[in-house]
């Protein structure tokens, strides 16, 4: 949600003044689009790592305040679960060697901060879903402290009206009766800023939103989610099941889950912040003092506070984000599809391929988002969440005509391709010329890009190496359940270590 908010009761009369707060910001928004007042084009990037807590048996502790007190820095903030943490990675021009740059960063601090947590008793693990997670620790008890993360859960299971349930199949199936919004504390996520200018926001997003499934089939660092092994990349249906307002009526009725992909390309920024007031009540219904409109006529620039509240409580996956520094307003597209982990060479690598790839779609003479229908782009990204690179993608490939998909219209270019295939010949290339462009120096271009490729050629990334190992323990050393995960998460935390991109990793 990014900003502290206080809990409190909220009557019909505040969700009413809410409503017509968030209107009167999307109005200013819409002058301060006519009127140019954002900034200059630049190329910022940055990033935010989401960070598990766990001891050395590889099991999670739930010591976020006390592992956050002893790293003491500003950088480091609380997530949900008490076995979680965050770390935000100042902005930084895209340009030159700034992967590099930012592995040398992200690595320092990491590994202070590591030892800071094992003076607490604690470990860093970059992963998606932390192995070892059992239901018994998605618990309120192992909320965070704090009003924000009550109220949320508060307020979620009020508009639900009765108990969070999970029913996950993938390789098992998953059934859990009742849980808490502390299971969604299980998702630990990469999310990717890029800022960009007002003309330039939609073609990033639309872009942003068509390399989705690409782009998680390549990163899928969360194959297991409370002992059992489920998706290549669980995170998308947990967050979807545990942060679900909806009851099974409301579902059926078609109603839009606050965890969305979308359901159309845009053609404005304003689009997607016209859908959240459009389909989605007030989960927070907390407004301030500020009336931007009168900010507006007064020659300031509005904070836009309500807008931003609103737009914090619907979990896109292509985020839009207004944000105002030293004065001057700015949009960004935030990438949240991604999970932790799991090393830092695998993360800019991620990024590398993002940050490549959405320039070169977005500036296509034919985008790919006019040839490639939405709801093909939303079962990619289901699709490889469940399949990971072993996924069959949509994806309109020049001189080649397959089998055409739902929504496909004229004489077809949209077909299914494995997706290593499809990142090797087409993608790759695309993401090289847009580091090009942005002026990344070669070497981090051929460093970063290349690890995306063996991931491609020796089919091995985060969940495939977990889902490997894990049963390498099961077959061959004959282990449990629950042994072989805290097992494999043990090696796991001691190959991330190493700093070695996964794709090298024994599975032994």
């Amino acid at each position: 949600m990014g900003e502290k908010v206080v809990a409190g009761s909220a009557d019909l009369a505040d969700r009413q003044l809410y409503r017509k707060k968030v209107r009167q910001c999307l109005e200013a928004l819409e002058h301060l689009l006519a009127e140019r007042r954002f900034d200059r084009p630049r190329a910022r990037m940055g990033l935010e790592i989401e960070l598990n807590l766990a001891d050395d048996s590889g099991h999670p502790v739930m010591l976020n305040e006390q592992v956050l007190a002893a790293i003491a820095s500003g950088d480091f903030q609380t997530e949900l679960g008490r076995f979680n943490i965050e770390v935000n990675i100042a902005p930084h021009q895209l340009d030159g060697r700034v992967f590099e740059e930012l592995r040398e960063e992200i690595d320092t601090g990491l590994r202070y901060a590591d030892r800071k947590a094992r003076e607490c008793g604690a470990r860093l693990v970059t992963v998606g879903i932390l192995p070892t997670l059992a239901d018994d620790h998605a618990v309120l008890d192992n909320l965070s402290s704090g009003d924000r993360y009550q109220l949320l859960n508060d307020r979620i299971l009020a508009a639900r009206g009765e108990d969070i349930a999970l029913d996950i199949e993938g390789v098992e199936r998953l059934r859990v009766d009742a849980v808490s919004i502390v299971a969604e504390a299980a998702c630990t996520s990469l999310q990717l800023h890029l800022q960009v200018t007002p003309d330039r926001f939609a073609g990033v997003w639309n872009a942003a939103q068509a390399m989705t499934g690409p782009q998680l089939a390549l990163g899928a660092n969360s194959p297991f989610l409370f002992g059992r092994e489920l998706w290549r990349e669980t995170r998308p249906i947990l967050f979807e099941q545990a942060c679900d307002t909806r009851p099974a009526e409301l579902k059926a009725q078609g109603v839009r889950p606050i965890t969305w992909f979308g359901e159309r390309w845009i053609d404005s920024v304003t689009d997607l912040f016209e859908e959240n007031l459009r389909y989605f009540p007030s989960l927070l219904p907390i407004c301030d003092d500020e009336d931007p409109l009168k900010v507006l006529a007064a020659g300031g620039v509005p904070a836009l506070r309500e807008l931003r509240l609103h737009n914090g409580t619907i979990y896109r996956w292509n985020r839009p984000v207004y944000d105002v520094v030293d004065g001057v307003p700015h949009l960004r597209v935030e990438n949240r599809a991604l999970p932790a982990g799991p090393t830092v060479v695998d993360t800019l690598a991620n990024a590398a391929f993002y940050y490549g790839l959405v320039r070169s779609l977005a500036e296509q003479s034919r985008p790919v988002w006019t040839r490639l229908p939405f709801a093909l782009a939303a079962e990619n990204f289901r699709l490889a969440a469940r399949y990971g690179l072993d996924a069959e993608l949509w994806w309109p490939r020049a001189g080649r005509f397959g089998p055409r998909g739902p929504g496909v219209r004229g004489g077809g270019g949209v077909s299914r391709v494995p997706v290593r295939e499809l990142v090797l010949e087409d993608l790759l290339p695309l993401a090289h010329r847009g580091l090009d462009a942005w002026g990344v120096e070669p070497h981090d271009r051929d460093r970063y890009l290349g690890i995306i490729e063996q991931r491609c050629l020796r089919n091995m990334n985060g969940a495939a190496w977990q889902s490997a190992a894990y049963h390498d323990r099961r077959d061959r050393l004959g282990m449990e359940r629950t042994p072989a995960l805290a097992a494999m998460t043990r090696r796991y935390m001691e190959l991330m270590r190493t700093g070695e991109p996964v794709h090298t990793w024994p599975v032994r």
